[in-house]
This record gives C-alpha cells, sequence and structure tokens, in this order.
C-alpha cells in the first residue's frame, strides 16, 4: 500500500477532444458531417495546429468515417487536428461529387480554423483506396474552379502534402479489366456514362490524378503507400503514379509494403510511423 502524488495539468497537455458529427455541408437534401480529433491543449502562441483531412476507403461509396480513427489518434496527441471526412455515395450522387464534398469539408475547416485550433496553411491530404485517390485529387487540383462549390466560398483548397495509401491512380485504366462487364453496371458502380461506354470512360478520366500532373504546376509533396500482393488495386497504380510525379519534376516518395494485400494486414506501426514522419517534415 502505498500513497503516490502527481501534478495537476492545467494546459490540459497529451489529452485528446473528440467532436462527432460536425456538419460542415447539406447537399441534395442530404447532411454530411465530420469527425474532429484535435488536442485538448491550446497551439503555442495561438497558430493553429496542422490539420490532416483524412478519407477513408469506400469505393467511393459513404465512408465508415470512425474506421481508421483509432490509429490516427497517436498523431493528434503530437499535436494535430485530424479531421475524418466523408461524401456522397457514388450510387447517388455523380463523380465527381465525392471529391467536390471533400473540398466543401476543407474549405469548412479553413473557415472555421480559429474554432477549431487549426492553422489553415498546414494541411495534409491522406486517404485510403478510393480516399488515396481522392487525397492525390486534392493535390492535383488545388483551387480547381471546376471542382470548387459556393460552400465556403473563398477559401483554398490547395494542400501542403499528399499521403495515399494503395488509392487508384488510372480509373479509366482499370476499365480495360471489366471489358465483359455491362456498362450499366459500371454506370451504377460510378453513376456515370449510361450505357455508352466510350462516354463512361471519357467521364472516368476526371477522376484520375494522373491525368492532370504535368511539368510547371505547383504541386505539394505526395508519399505513397501501396502493398506489393493488391489484387483489388494493382501496385503498379503507385508506380505510375510516382514515375508521372518524379518525371515531372515533383517531391514524391513511395513505400512498397511487401506482401500485403489491401488494407488489413497492410497495416502495422512502422508503416504508421512512416507516414506520421512525412507529415511531421512537411507541416513541422
Amino acid at each position: 500500500m502505498a500513497i503516490t502524488t502527481l501534478p495537476h495539468n492545467p494546459t490540459f497537455s497529451g489529452l485528446l477532444d473528440l467532436r462527432a458529427n460536425i456538419p460542415f455541408l447539406t447537399v441534395d437534401g442530404e447532411e454530411l458531417c465530420l469527425q474532429l480529433v484535435k488536442p485538448q491543449w491550446k497551439s503555442p502562441e495561438g497558430k493553429g495546429f496542422p490539420l490532416v483531412v483524412f478519407i477513408q476507403g469506400s469505393g467511393w461509396t459513404k465512408p465508415n468515417q470512425f474506421w481508421e480513427l483509432p490509429q490516427l489518434c497517436p498523431l493528434a496527441a503530437q499535436g494535430y487536428v485530424i479531421a475524418s471526412v466523408t461524401h456522397r455515395s457514388c450510387y447517388t450522387a455523380p463523380a465527381p461529387a465525392f471529391l467536390k464534398d471533400v473540398k466543401a469539408a476543407l474549405r469548412f475547416l479553413r473557415r472555421n480554423a480559429a474554432e477549431f485550433d487549426i492553422d489553415k496553411e498546414r494541411v495534409c491530404a491522406f486517404g485510403t483506396s478510393s480516399g488515396g485517390n481522392t487525397a492525390l485529387l486534392l493535390g492535383v487540383t488545388a483551387d480547381d474552379p471546376a471542382f470548387e462549390t459556393d460552400a465556403c466560398a473563398g477559401e483554398s483548397t490547395r494542400v501542403q502534402c499528399v499521403v495515399d495509401c494503395f488509392g487508384p491512380t488510372d480509373v479509366d485504366g482499370m476499365v480495360d479489366t471489366w471489358d465483359s462487364a455491362d456498362p450499366a453496371d459500371d454506370n451504377l458502380l460510378f453513376n456515370l456514362g449510361g450505357k455508352d461506354r466510350a462516354n463512361f470512360r471519357k467521364n472516368l478520366a476526371v477522376i484520375n490524378p494522373m491525368h492532370y500532373v504535368r511539368p510547371g504546376m505547383e504541386l505539394p509533396p505526395f508519399l505513397l503507400l501501396h502493398g506489393d500482393a493488391d489484387t483489388l488495386v494493382p501496385y503498379d497504380h503507385s508506380t505510375r503514379m510516382y514515375d508521372t510525379l518524379v518525371e515531372c519534376g515533383y517531391e514524391a516518395d513511395l513505400i512498397r509494403v511487401t506482401d500485403a494485400p489491401h488494407e488489413g494486414p497492410f497495416w502495422s506501426l512502422p508503416v504508421l510511423e512512416a507516414i506520421f514522419a512525412f507529415i511531421r517534415k512537411h507541416l513541422g
């Protein structure tokens, strides 16, 4: 038996705050909400904490916003705001509605930076699978009027770094593996193009990250991670995106996770630490 004395914690150092179901957009009668994990302590000199906008993979349907959130809490405890965002399903809203919705979430967070103690000039887009595709699109379509809406107009959708885990980078190329499929089935998946396969493929190019990369742009640094045993999104999606970025003169890193499938045992503490180290490097 013993009596132990511990100091109190007046600054709430090391403690986190979860703010659930924050509405950021109502579109077509559907309310979209984000989940926010942030430090309870105040940012140094009130400058705001770096922000990580996380998009969970979902096959472009409705993401489970809580799936990866527990694994990101250690980063929040290091002084980051984590916002797990959502978007409309591809079954109900034509692509690129998902990208417009995520950009609306980013503008909302920037508009409310003071309330959430966010530094709006230090933002990472981080996504997995279809969310990785979205994160890449955020990186290569910054402030592109084709994907902007009136929600929180005037706020930038530029990000300062991008993390993509096994995201599709050649979406229209994936259709080559579906040649025996009925275009109506493809249309059901993406709600694009009707029964005209040529139009369907043309529309899919709009959500192809590689479609936008060319020399002379202002692009942020990219980190791509992919399992070399991924049978859903082949590993070469990341190698080709990496090669395209590097050949065009942009900063990019690629991590190959050996024998890793899509999701599941792809994840490990070393993988998470590599992601966190990249974010710390570029956001501080």
